[in-house]
């Protein structure tokens, strides 16, 4: 039993990064498509309701996924009550966007995004129609089938997507696309797990999962708000170019960064909990973790903020050059997320949930603080706005993990400035050659040329030992 249990665990793992990073990359790579078919305020004007549709969805929602994942003894009366309100409210979210509707377009001065709001919209009707359905996957660990489902619908709706932009409907094409991803989701969903909602609504179980529910959605909602906020600011202040700029930038920065970072916290959280009581042993592995992951991130970040002109003008074409300024200063700031979620982890580990609320907190009247003096600057002005914070998010989490760890960032620091040295060193190399010449996949491949053995070599000078285990895993494939 205890055998079948570990296969069915590691299998439940593998479909999970399966559906992770394989519906991530296909996304990413038709997003990719797409950009070079539409105009960069094309992408801005979605990127604008950013923050309108996720905190709607958010409501939709209430948390009632994470109340029925958490609560023991499920029922049917339970997965009809939870499916009967998600409609019930989506309805009336999508009620308020819609009347909404000329107010958002009015405060972004875009009268497009009347019809526009109204449209994307419908992705929380269609939502609200699977949610059950994906939660009762993900109770019993069921990820193969999520990421079926997953896969076959954004492969469909990125194709109709790029046909629909290939024919000039420029922004059309991205709600088809959006919306195109949704509804396949939803009747995949359907008909994989075969589930029928009874004709019953229950008060005592709506109020049992709501109770669990609603501090999730408190906490979602700020969450949220700060995540898309600085779309919303930037298209108030600016235009949708600069916001499809920015979002282009952004999405090309954050996806490595937080990627890798959360493959490795999979990993990492289970076992310093398993650790707890063992504080030495708990820190060593810590470390063993940090510089691992930064080992990767650093170098990998510092390239792409190098090659950001070349990456953006092959990728997604001349037209987006201007995100190539913007994506070299975010890179710098997301090399260091690392460094946050592996700190905020050790507050859990501990069970210092209100230190995590403290910290969190401070950090986000310090973020909000940041956007609203670099504003008046313009657009580079945010995006070093946001490394500020990133530098102001690292010392405030590890202010409150000295609290209780016999460490402070002094030595977070010290432990992995080999590797940061060597990847500003890499960096440098990398800009000195990529002067030598203009061809764009020359400037590609002499980059990574370059990159790659000058990191290699530096890591052997400073004898970093993450660079040996990667030499023995190379030797062992």
């Amino acid at each position: 039993m205890r055998e079948s249990f570990s296969r069915q665990a590691v299998k439940g793992v593998m479909w999970s990064a399966v559906e992770r990073f394989s519906v991530q990359g296909i996304q990413f790579a038709l997003s990719i498509v797409i950009a070079r078919l539409v105009l960069p305020s094309e992408y801005g004007l979605i990127a604008m309701l950013g923050i309108f549709l996720a905190i709607a969805q958010a409501f939709v929602d209430s948390g009632f996924s994470n109340a029925l994942i958490q609560k023991k003894d499920l029922t049917e009366v339970d997965y009809s009550t939870v499916f009967y309100f998600n409609i019930l409210i989506a309805l009336v979210v999508y009620g308020v966007l819609f009347v909404s509707a000329p107010a958002i377009a009015s405060f972004y001065r875009e009268p497009e995004l009347v019809a526009v709001t109204r449209w994307v919209g419908v992705n929380l009707m269609l939502n609200a129609f699977l949610l059950v359905q994906r939660t009762r996957l993900l109770i019993v660990s069921d990820f193969r089938t999520l990421a079926k489902a997953s896969l076959i619908a954004v492969s469909v709706s990125g194709l109709l997507g790029i046909c629909l932009a290939w024919l000039g409907y420029g922004v059309w094409a991205l709600i088809a696309q959006s919306l195109g991803n949704t509804f396949f989701n939803m009747v995949l969903l359907w008909w994989f797990v075969a589930w029928v909602p009874q004709k019953t609504f229950s008060w005592a179980s709506f109020r049992e999962l709501f109770a669990f529910g609603s501090k999730l959605l408190l906490g979602g909602l700020l969450h949220t708000i700060y995540l898309n906020f600085y779309t919303l600011v930037i298209g108030r202040f600016f235009n949708p170019m600069q916001v499809g700029y920015f979002n282009r930038s952004q999405t090309l920065a954050v996806f490595p960064a937080t990627n890798l970072t959360e493959i490795v916290n999979r990993t990492m959280y289970p076992t310093l909990c398993a650790l707890q009581n063992d504080e030495e042993r708990l820190i060593r592995t810590f470390f063993n973790y940090l510089r691992f992951t930064l080992f990767i991130i650093f170098p990998l970040m510092i390239g792409l903020a190098v090659m950001s002109e070349t990456l953006v003008e092959l990728l997604l074409s001349e037209k987006w050059l201007p995100a190539a300024p913007f994506m070299s200063i975010l890179c710098i700031a997301y090399m260091w997320y690392p460094f946050m979620v592996f700190n905020w982890q050790l507050l859990n580990v501990k069970g210092r949930s209100d230190l995590s609320l403290r910290a969190e907190i401070i950090k986000k009247i310090g973020a909000f603080s940041i956007l609203l003096v670099s504003i008046p600057w313009g657009m580079n002005a945010i995006c070093w706005g946001l490394l500020a914070y990133s530098l102001f998010d690292m010392f405030t989490i590890s202010f409150f993990v000295r609290r209780i760890y016999q460490f402070d960032l002094r030595r977070e620091i010290m432990e992995t400035f080999p590797i940061g040295v060597s990847s500003l060193l890499m960096g440098l190399l990398m800009y000195v050659s990529l002067r030598l010449t203009s061809v764009l996949v020359l400037r590609l491949l002499l980059g990574i040329v370059v990159g790659t053995l000058s990191y290699s070599f530096f890591c052997y000078i400073f004898k970093l030992r993450e660079f040996g285990f990667i030499k023995r895993i190379i030797r062992r494939v």
